[in-house]
């Protein structure tokens, strides 16, 4: 066994632990939501798709620097940066605002296609996450118990964004004018973090009821 899994007693703990650092934590979650924010409210104010977005980037690149300035992980806020630029991209082909937030939508349904298709595998994502810290990436398919609760936890994770296309889609593909513009932000920024801690939540909630050793994942 690794010397990080050894940090571990149980799968559940495991799971936890890794969940928080894939999602950064609270921080994490707030500098996802700055850039969306500042951006449904710019374009709301000036309807100027190019200073709105401008204004979207400058601050996610302040929270950039803040990250670098502290010597903290800049993970969270590059990936965001990255969907400013990608959403900038397909907006600028189009001259729509509304295509700001198609790659978040498209983000969200391949992400709950590959959940589906992975539980309906047996290979449930959650998985891999006892793999990233038992250092053995398959040995926990092993048993059949550990493949059941992952394949729970599975579904947990991907419901909020199955939740986040089923709202954003229909408004994206049928709404129009600033009503559109102002329903995508809001819908985005309220579905994103406060959805996620429900979900994360619901996870904590079913893996608080068990204790599966660790041993187990790596037997």
């Amino acid at each position: 066994m690794t010397e990080q899994a050894t940090a571990h007693d149980t799968v559940e703990s495991a799971i936890r632990a890794q969940l928080s650092k894939a999602l950064g934590g609270f921080r994490g979650i707030v500098e996802a939501a700055v850039p969306t924010i500042a951006f449904t409210v710019s374009w709301l104010a000036t309807e100027q798709l190019n200073l709105s977005l401008i204004i979207s980037a400058s601050l996610a690149a302040v929270l950039l620097l803040v990250r670098l300035a502290q010597r903290s992980t800049p993970q969270f806020v590059i990936n965001s940066l990255i969907g400013i630029g990608i959403g900038w991209f397909f907006a600028s082909r189009t001259g729509d605002a509304r295509d700001v937030y198609l790659p978040g939508i498209l983000y969200n349904a391949g992400y709950a296609a590959a959940m589906l298709i992975s539980i309906a595998a047996r290979w449930p994502v959650v998985g891999f996450l006892i793999g990233s810290v038992t250092g053995d990436p398959t040995a926990w398919h092993k048993d059949p118990g550990i493949v059941k609760l992952c394949t729970k936890l599975t579904w947990l994770l991907m419901l909020p964004c199955v939740v986040r296309v089923a709202v954003q889609l229909p408004i994206y593909l049928f709404g129009g004018g600033d009503e559109a513009i102002a329903a995508l932000g809001i819908a985005k920024v309220l579905m994103g973090w406060p959805l996620q801690v429900a979900g994360l939540a619901a996870m904590a909630w079913l893996l608080s009821r068990g204790r599966t050793p660790i041993q187990a994942a790596t037997a």
